[in-house]
This record gives C-alpha cells, structure tokens and sequence, in this order.
C-alpha cells in the first residue's frame, strides 16, 4: 500500500514539474539567472520533501508545486512588461572589458577577480586580454565577447587588410520602450531616434520591437511580427 502511495505522488509530482517547466518556457529554463536557480532548487527540495512525507498528501503536491510554479510564471510576466523591474529580479549585463581596458569597478560589482575573468575568456577561446575589445557579463554568468577586428577568424591581419575600430552595438528599444540610458550614453535624445525611426517609415517607438544602433550601420530595427 505504501509503494502504490508512493507511485500515485512521484506520478503526480513528475507530472506538476512537467507542467511547471512548459509554462516557463524554454528561455528560462536556458538562462539560468541567479533568481531562476534559487527557484528551480526551491521547486525540486518541495517535491522532494512532500513526496517522502508520510503525513503529506497528493493534493498538498500539487498545491505546492502549482502554487510556486505559478509565482515564477507571475515573475516572468512583470519582468517582461516593465523593464525595471527586469533589472531588480534578473540583474543587468556588465560590461568588464571596454575598448580592451578590464573595468575593475564592474569586476568588483560582479564579485569576479581577474582569474576568474580570464578563465571565462579562455571558455569562450580567448586567451589573451589583448584580443579582446568588448566582454559582457551576461545575467546567467555567461561571458560573451567581441574580439578585435585583427584577432577575428579569419583575422584581418592575416588577409593583409587594413585595421578597422570596433564598435559596440547599443540597444535603444526593447518591447516599444526606449531604453533612456543608453540613449544618453550615445548622446542622442528622443526626438533624434524619432527621426531615425521615420526614415525607415515608423512614427512611435511603441510600434518597434527591438532597435539598435551600431556605427558605420545605422539603426536596424525589428518591427513585431504579430
């Protein structure tokens, strides 16, 4: 009687997971940020504990998992819809290496040493600073970098080609809403992007998807497709 008790729990425990992760979606089970991995052990420790509790019952399980599965899905949603509140639950990327200078305030921000940044470089095939113009630490603790035009594959140098600066690309809207921060850090104001936006035939930034500058490219915008 225990095993078929045990059964039933495990089946419906494994089934609420089921459920739990589809809601999510794949991102988030991909990006793990700080936040999200705290939840998922959170998640795991409840099945866990309610299933090898003899004073808990089924519905208990399913209680419990629906409910915390449905606060994550609720986080999820806020974070989407206002940006800043995107920032508090998930963080925001950190760029430590600009222009090839290591910013040692966004190190000390992030709590990374040198050693540890050099051993996120050497993941991504970097194995040295001096190949590096931009590093961003990612909010899921990835390291994504930008090498130099003359340490690209296939380098510059090796094509005899002359050397070209690298430029970072800025985002300026996300989901129709203009990120004002790094619209001050280019220098632009509202009423410039608004212009650069009707040249390409859109009025408001509410009708734009996504929007980044990058120099020597102009603005590439991504209109939603729905």
């Amino acid at each position: 009687m225990v095993m078929v008790h045990l059964t039933i729990e495990l089946i419906a425990g494994f089934i609420s997971l089921f459920c739990v992760t589809k809601m999510l979606g794949k991102v988030q089970i991909s990006q793990l940020t700080p936040f999200y991995f705290v939840s998922s052990i959170v998640l795991g420790e409840l099945l866990g504990n309610a299933v090898y509790d003899p004073e808990v019952g089924l519905l208990f399980i399913i209680y419990a998992i629906s409910l915390w599965g449905l606060m994550i899905y609720l986080v999820v949603k806020v974070t989407q819809k206002y940006p800043k509140m995107r920032e508090l639950l998930e963080g925001e990327p950190s760029i430590v290496i600009r222009n090839g200078v290591v910013s040692r305030k966004e190190l000390r921000k992030n709590n990374i040493d040198l050693n540890q940044l050099q051993n996120l470089l050497r993941h991504q095939d970097v194995f040295s600073v001096r190949e590096v113009a931009f590093a961003i630490l990612e909010t899921d603790g990835q390291l994504t970098v930008l090498k130099n035009w003359n340490d690209s594959t296939p380098t510059r140098g090796d094509m005899n080609l002359p050397l070209q600066p690298v430029h970072l690309p800025v985002t300026l809207i996300i989901d129709g809403k203009i990120l004002s921060d790094n619209l001050q850090a280019m220098g632009w104001t509202e009423q410039q992007l608004q212009s650069q936006l009707q040249t390409q035939g859109i009025q408001k930034p509410e009708d734009v998807f996504f929007a980044e500058w990058k120099e020597g490219e102009g603005l590439h915008v991504v209109q939603p497709d729905d």
